[in-house]
């Protein structure tokens, strides 16, 4: 049961928290209820579908859920590794397809070759549709109150009004992407939305109240548009060639959107003093601004 105080003295001083420390026991847990959701049967299609878990990544959007759970003061129980789990899929799922030639065209990802080069198209696609119903399987089996929502709230984020409606904007199904306010809708879609709902979840799982519901949805939509902001930085080089994607470096320059990162996240820290315990979500977001990959 979350606690429904709110904390209107939250301290300032986080040097005593350390995300790395934080951190590795969460990704452990998290991995590992990645690898049993395809460890029913051993096939191929089960091993190629642990192939781009198994290669790492930021884990953001499931640590952003358990830093939410954290600062409404509840514990990170099994529902939340499942939970999370499900988006991590989602997003994984969302990788390998955005890799296929007919997308972004991508041969490696994180070093290593991505699903269908290491396979073929065929298995990258089956792949991916296999990552994406797993997880609205495995959500399934959280408590009974909680199903309905968390169903809701993922399919919405994932589906044509949230992630994949960001991919329809990216590939240029829906015109051209040249003006900012077009360019933020895509990321708050693509690359925000994911990231957002993972805070909303937490809101559900850790029964928040009306007051730090609405704080953790306006964290979450502004932490996920600095993330895509951090990233445009990151890629800029990259990004600048003409056939790049759309990017907010290409429209505002690069220390323009260094500093509007900073904004956003300094917008999504202004709603911690809702919470009682936020230092894991203090770190995580600048992290997200200030990473170096």
């Amino acid at each position: 049961m979350g606690n429904r105080s709110v904390n209107h003295n939250v301290k300032s001083d986080f040097t005593l928290f350390t995300l790395s420390q934080w951190n590795k026991p969460h990704r452990e847990a998290l991995l590992h209820r990645l690898q049993t959701c395809f460890s029913a049967e051993e096939s191929r299609l089960h091993d190629a579908c642990l192939y781009p878990i198994e290669t790492g990544g930021k884990r953001i959007r499931p640590l952003f859920l358990f830093a939410a759970l954290e600062a409404l003061d509840t514990e990170v129980h099994d529902d939340a590794y499942t939970a999370a789990a499900a988006i991590e899929l989602i997003h994984t799922y969302s990788l390998v397809h955005d890799d296929l030639p007919c997308m972004d065209n991508d041969d490696f990802r994180r070093g290593k070759p991505t699903v269908h080069k290491q396979y073929n198209e065929g298995i990258a696609v089956l792949v991916g549709d296999a990552l994406l119903t797993k997880a609205f399987e495995i959500l399934s089996e959280v408590a009974d109150q909680h199903v309905a929502p968390l169903v809701k709230l993922l399919g919405k984020s994932a589906g044509s009004v949230g992630m994949i409606g960001g991919q329809s904007l990216d590939i240029g199904f829906e015109g051209t992407v040249n003006s900012l306010e077009r360019l933020t809708v895509l990321h708050r879609r693509k690359t925000g939305a994911l990231i957002a709902v993972a805070l909303e979840m937490a809101g559900v799982l850790g029964n928040a109240s009306p007051e730090q519901s609405t704080a953790l949805v306006e964290f979450g939509r502004h932490i996920g548009l600095a993330f895509q902001l951090a990233d445009d930085v990151l890629d800029a080089e990259e990004d600048a060639e003409k056939d790049g994607p759309p990017s907010f470096v290409k429209l505002l320059g690069e220390e323009e959107t260094h500093i509007a990162a900073q904004q956003a996240m300094s917008d999504a820290l202004a709603q911690l003093h809702y919470l009682n315990r936020p230092h894991a979500l203090h770190a995580l977001a600048e992290f997200t601004v200030f990473r170096k990959h």
